[in-house]
């Protein structure tokens, strides 16, 4: 392995959340005795909650070391030239017992100027639906932002929003602007860039433990609005057997998804790392003489200077990421 470089899993940072259920527990086997784990966040970089690597010989240490060690030979040339020893991508789980708020997410520029942060471009992979369980994402017509604010001061603004019923496999692509919410009863996969900053517009009145609603951020949230999107967030992909096909491509990630039904040898060509996250029966990642395993509900990065390995099941469907 060069530089004792080799593929990386990780400990999970469970975040428990007011809507937060137990599907990261029971279905993906994520260890909390928290009742409401609304999050798994598996590769993180967000200050105050650093992953730390949990297999092998560089066990113990935090993403942040890892970058300061390796640099580019972690997670590649051009991605070291652009963001230094900060880890772009942001990997989760996330399961909604109950509907998340209605939010959205600000751009690079005002994430840079008002928070000192990325923006947060982020896509969504449905893991496990309930019957009837919905997404929201976008408006269902033309809306300006006059409208928009009469419609939040009158508490009627799902009038005006997109709900999607989904099902497992179905994808979307949330850009920065795009206000949107997970609905009760999803479990999905959330590949994001570094970012956790999110303006939070309407919370469906509830309270928590103490009765106090959470804060709202509908003054940051009106210049962040896009109005103008197209309905080109649900994402259609091929479903080629043993073979890597493009879901999402744009500035801050690709994702592609792989189902895997034999060994497939793979070529890193993208002078990034690669994360492999496993949606569905497990894998195992083969080079040299190391061999790992991901099962569902597991995610792990393969280093930038690991070019050559082997993706090995009988039954797996994973999504591939890199920069």
């Amino acid at each position: 392995m060069k530089n004792n470089l080799y593929p990386l899993k990780f400990q999970p940072i469970l975040k428990e959340k007011i809507w937060g259920g137990t599907k990261l527990k029971t279905i993906l086997n994520k260890k909390s005795d928290a009742p409401n784990v609304g999050e798994s966040w598996e590769i993180s970089d967000v200050e105050g909650d650093t992953s730390i690597v949990s297999n092998c010989e560089l066990k113990g240490l935090t993403l942040k070391q890892l970058l300061a060690t390796y640099q580019e030979e972690l997670i590649g040339d051009k991605n070291f030239k652009v963001f230094g020893e900060k880890f772009p991508l942001l990997i989760k789980f996330i399961d909604a017992k109950e509907d998340l708020s209605i939010q959205l997410h600000p751009n690079d520029e005002l994430a840079a100027k008002r928070h000192n942060s990325f923006g947060k471009t982020e896509m969504w992979y449905v893991m496990q639906a309930d019957d009837e369980a919905n997404l929201i994402v976008g408006f269902n017509q033309e809306i300006t932002p006059e409208v928009y604010l009469k419609h939040l001061e009158n508490k009627t603004l799902t009038k005006i929003l997109n709900f999607e019923q989904v099902k497992e496999g179905d994808t979307f692509f949330i850009e920065v602007g795009r206000v949107h919410a997970i609905g009760a009863g999803v479990m999905l996969t959330e590949i994001q860039q570094t970012s956790d900053i999110t303006y939070r517009v309407y919370d469906w009145d509830r309270k928590d433990s103490k009765g106090n609603e959470r804060e709202l951020h509908n003054d940051l949230a009106i210049d962040a609005i896009n109005f103008n999107m197209k309905d080109d967030f649900k994402v259609s992909y091929s479903n080629l057997t043993n073979e890597s096909n493009k879901m999402v491509s744009c500035p801050y990630f690709t994702t592609n998804f792989i189902k895997l039904t034999k060994t497939i040898s793979k070529e890193n060509v993208f002078d990034s790392f690669i994360i492999y996250i496993c949606v569905e029966g497990a894998a195992d990642i083969i080079m040299d003489n190391f061999s790992e395993t991901i099962i569902k509900g597991e995610t792990i990065l393969i280093p930038a200077a690991l070019k050559h390995f082997k993706l090995e099941s009988n039954n797996a469907k994973l999504l591939e990421v890199y920069v």
